[in-house]
């Protein structure tokens, strides 16, 4: 896999080619409500599943892909409520496919990852028609490319490109919503720090996974300057001047006995990411969580020495994994290990899994506050293909409830109460904030 370039477009958009793409909003008749790339994958399916399942009455969903023959084999697969979906040919390396995909839907969802090196294209092109975007990435290089190429065009033309809408980052983000509006209406100021703790996690391992994880190790290698965006904690703000410094300001990454918790502590695998996506949603919404907040994601690996085993070996990881993938004597090995871990369910059995997890917020008043995530499917399939079809149902039937908000944004920034909602109705167990 070739790292991609990070980088705006070369020739930024003119305000008059602003106001052009501006006649394609997201208002204007579209032929498709719902446009699904990746339907063939072990992903896509259980979204385009969901779709048939939960999708209200009339909901014009298309299949797009590169093969009529394989995504006529998935419709044909599905409840009969998808029997009159339309399917439509798209290639991520066919700019012209993308656009005419992008005209034809008021949201496309994609599940066609690893979204480096190919995925700006259709982020590009949704841009510029004002059509909603959803997808399932989890890669930082590939959100700050998106946002530095196009969150000005998709402000201009009304579109929502929508960034982690799967387990990464919809239960973190909308947790920490959650905690920061309950303390605001019980006026107990600001959040001052907020810790998610993974409670209970069991299920498979994508696919798009292995293979972001694989292609930012390859990106690094050959681009060592990006290593400052994926380490810096506020990479994806939107005025990263205006963050906190200092010594507090830096993710922790060691494993600990948490006094609180009765247990060992390491650093959540997807810490990385999804604490990035939460600052982001707090600076889009102009610091309203808190000025200051501190927020971090920490998984509970139990008591005593095993407890401490397990949760040094998971503080090691992120850095042991990368460097024996940039090792060409274990990189194959690895390879192997990893793509037979990733194999998707097959639509006779699913794996069973379930995860837990709990955001702890305290605020300037000295609140404390406890929201709970979770849900009985797995967090890698089920629950990811459930999250990211209900974030592209609300784009499309929510909208009076929306935020008044356009550009490359967050679930929570985008979306927000709606996808609590319907999550709600969905069986996700997304508590009422609490006291602590």
């Amino acid at each position: 896999m070739r790292p991609y370039p990070v980088r705006p477009p070369a020739v930024a958009p003119s305000a008059r080619t602003l106001a052009g793409m501006a006649e394609h909003r997201t208002d204007e008749p579209r032929d498709a409500d719902v446009a699904l790339l990746g339907a063939t994958g072990a992903v896509g399916r259980l979204v385009a599943q969901y779709l048939a399942e939960h999708a209200p009455p009339g909901t014009r969903v298309v299949l797009a892909g590169r093969s009529a023959d394989r995504l006529a084999a998935v419709r044909a697969a599905l409840p009969p409520a998808a029997a009159g979906w339309s399917l439509a040919h798209a290639d991520l390396t066919d700019a012209g496919s993308l656009a005419a995909l992008a005209r034809s839907a008021r949201v496309v969802a994609t599940t066609a990852g690893p979204y480096a090196p190919r995925g700006l294209g259709l982020v590009q092109a949704c841009a510029e028609a004002g059509t909603h975007y959803v997808d399932l990435t989890g890669e930082v290089l590939f959100v700050r490319a998106s946002i530095d190429a196009w969150h000005t065009t998709a402000a201009a033309t009304g579109a929502r490109i929508v960034h982690a809408c799967g387990f990464d980052s919809v239960p973190s983000d909308l947790a920490v919503l959650l905690a920061a509006r309950q303390a605001a209406a019980d006026g107990a100021g600001g959040l001052t720090a907020a810790t998610l703790l993974v409670r209970s996690l069991a299920g498979g391992l994508g696919a798009g996974t292995i293979d972001s994880v694989r292609g930012q190790v390859d990106t690094l290698r050959e681009r060592p300057d990006l290593r400052a965006v994926v380490e810096d904690p506020y990479g994806l703000s939107p005025d990263r001047p205006a963050e906190p410094e200092g010594p507090g300001a830096r993710d922790r990454r060691r494993a600990f006995r948490h006094p609180a918790v009765g247990g060992w502590v390491a650093p959540f695998v997807m810490a990385p990411f999804n604490t990035r996506v939460v600052r982001r949603s707090n600076a889009l919404q102009g610091w309203a969580y808190g000025r200051g907040l501190r927020y971090r994601e920490l998984m509970v690996h139990g008591r005593g020495p095993a407890g401490a085993v397990a949760a040094l070996a998971a503080a090691a990881g992120p850095v042991v994994a990368p460097a024996l993938l940039a090792w060409p004597p274990t990189r194959a090995v690895l390879d192997r290990l990893l793509d037979s871990a990733a194999t998707g369910p097959d639509a006779a059995t699913q794996r069973p899994g379930r995860f837990r997890l709990e955001v702890h917020a305290a605020t300037e008043s000295g609140a404390r506050y406890t929201v709970e995530v979770g849900a009985d499917l797995d967090p890698a399939f089920r629950a990811t293909a459930a999250m990211l079809a209900e974030s592209a149902l609300a784009l499309v039937h929510d909208g009076d409830r929306l935020p008044d908000r356009a550009g490359v944004l967050t679930p929570a920034t985008a979306v927000g109460a709606p996808l609590v909602d319907r999550l709600r109705d969905a069986g996700f167990r997304l508590g009422l904030p609490s006291p602590a």
